[in-house]
């Protein structure tokens, strides 16, 4: 068994973790950084379901584990606000968080090698046409670098950190943290063990096993969060290219009338593709697209979503969501769902022989089913209303075809306490990204990682 010494390791290769380490370098020219990452070096991550169509249940799930995080196969959106994408403005206030969301964008735009990236600004005419719909856009500035870019800067900024002389580690899946006399010993389940002063927790949503067992055995309270549970639904690029032609990503709340909840669409991919992706064994449905145009399809998706927040006693959301979703795959034989929209609503099952007719070609191989089987009455009904009120500015969006993936799920369930506004959890430990409750997207992940770099550094 092998011992290593740093002064700062972070636990996790994406995005927050990535922007921690460069900044620190920065600071600290001669400080020993070491990343380690549960998954694949970059170029190395590969996802059987890019051939089979279909997720193939790999042990370790390339597309949310590895170097650049599960944002590595994204469509590369960064938001450059606080508007949506997580409460980071909330904990640090607008003005640190958007400074910090800038210097994001600085960093990306040095290694951003492969062509401009696509910026698309706030749209006033379209969000009366919402507002006047009983539907809230949720609009500011984005910058769209396109999957493929998306992963061509990532892979530049991980070479230039590890040039300069911070140390990478893949495969090393950390199982705990103890107290040291003068620091911390991290142990991973390939048997090494590393020492050092200061560690980064910087696992994103994947990883939202480890900071509960973190923060049990280190006895540091947490909220109980929100889930989204929903669906990932396709159809026709061109019927919403009024809105992804000026804004590239329409994010739409909607209060339901049956229920008074609130439903969101968000993720928005022009000319995309659906994904499955793995999250702990349970395959639920993502989505992504291109910039490069000979890359595109003639459909968009987007993911519609229900936000459930529960109340004391129950405090299991995530255990909730995977429920659900779990239910999806046993129906699915171990697959995503998918079905027509005019089958949903006449109360049937999707089969291959209606499906192989549908207008709208699937971008997935899904199993063709019927979603109203896993996703509970109230969640569904959201959904259907959801659907038709978003027919009223984009129609055709409830057309029969417009096809349903089952289930997509988003869980912010741990959401730790921190000692202080230094996202401390207890000394000289800190949590970064999608892992902390706190970021739902690149830009406020990567600020905060630099946000925790700088007062590690004593620079914030």
């Amino acid at each position: 068994m092998s011992t290593f010494k740093f002064d700062t390791v972070i636990i996790g290769g994406g995005i927050g973790g990535l922007m921690a380490a460069y900044r620190l370098r920065k600071l600290n020219p001669e400080m020993k950084i070491a990343i380690t990452e549960k998954g694949n070096s970059l170029e190395e991550r590969s996802c059987p379901a890019n051939k089979e169509k279909k997720c193939v249940h790999c042990k370790i799930c390339s597309i949310t584990n590895g170097f650049a995080g599960a944002g590595a196969f994204s469509d590369g959106k960064f938001n450059l606000g606080t508007s949506y994408g997580g409460t980071l403005g909330e904990e640090l206030g607008d003005d640190v968080a958007i400074k910090y969301i800038d210097e994001v964008d600085e960093i990306l735009n040095m290694y951003c090698t492969s062509g401009a990236p696509v910026m698309y600004k706030s749209n006033e005419e379209l969000k009366l046409k919402c507002l006047q719909n009983n539907l809230r856009l949720l609009d500011m500035n984005v910058k769209h670098l396109g999957t493929d870019n998306n992963f061509l800067t990532m892979k530049n900024l991980i070479e230039a950190i590890k040039s300069s002389g911070t140390e990478l580690y893949k495969f090393y899946d950390c199982l705990s943290i103890k107290k040291t006399h003068d620091g911390y010993s991290l142990e991973y389940a390939n048997g090494e063990v590393f020492y050092s002063k200061y560690i980064i927790i910087a696992t994103g949503r994947s990883g939202a096993g480890f900071v509960s067992k973190f923060c049990n055995d280190n006895n540091v309270k947490m909220k109980s969060n929100h889930v989204d549970i929903g669906v990932r639904v396709e159809m026709k690029d061109i019927i919403w290219r009024e809105f992804s032609s000026k804004i590239y990503e329409p994010k739409i709340l909607y209060k339901t009338k049956t229920f008074e909840d609130r439903c969101r669409m968000f993720c928005f991919n022009q000319g995309g593709l659906v994904s499955a992706e793995n999250n702990r064994g349970i395959i639920t449905a993502n989505g992504h697209s291109f910039a490069q145009k000979d890359k595109k399809t003639d459909n968009c998706n987007f993911a519609i979503l229900s936000s459930i927040r529960f109340t004391e006693p129950f405090n299991q959301p995530t255990e909730y969501a995977e429920s659900i979703s779990s239910l999806a795959n046993m129906i699915g034989n171990g697959n995503v769902l998918v079905q027509r929209f005019g089958d949903l609503i006449r109360g049937r099952r999707t089969n291959e022989h209606r499906l192989a007719q549908n207008t709208v070609i699937p971008t997935l191989r899904a199993t063709a089913g019927d979603i109203s089987l896993c996703l509970p009455h109230r969640i569904l009904t959201n959904i259907i209303e959801t659907i038709y009120a978003l027919d009223k500015v984009a129609p055709g969006t409830a057309n029969d075809d417009t096809l349903l993936y089952g289930c997509e799920s988003k869980y912010y369930s741990i959401r730790p306490v921190f000692m202080n506004n230094k996202f401390e959890l207890i000394d000289n430990i800190y949590i970064v990204g999608d892992g902390s409750g706190i970021c739902r997207g690149l830009s406020q992940s990567g600020a905060m990682g630099i946000y925790v770099a700088d007062c590690i550094s004593g620079n914030a």
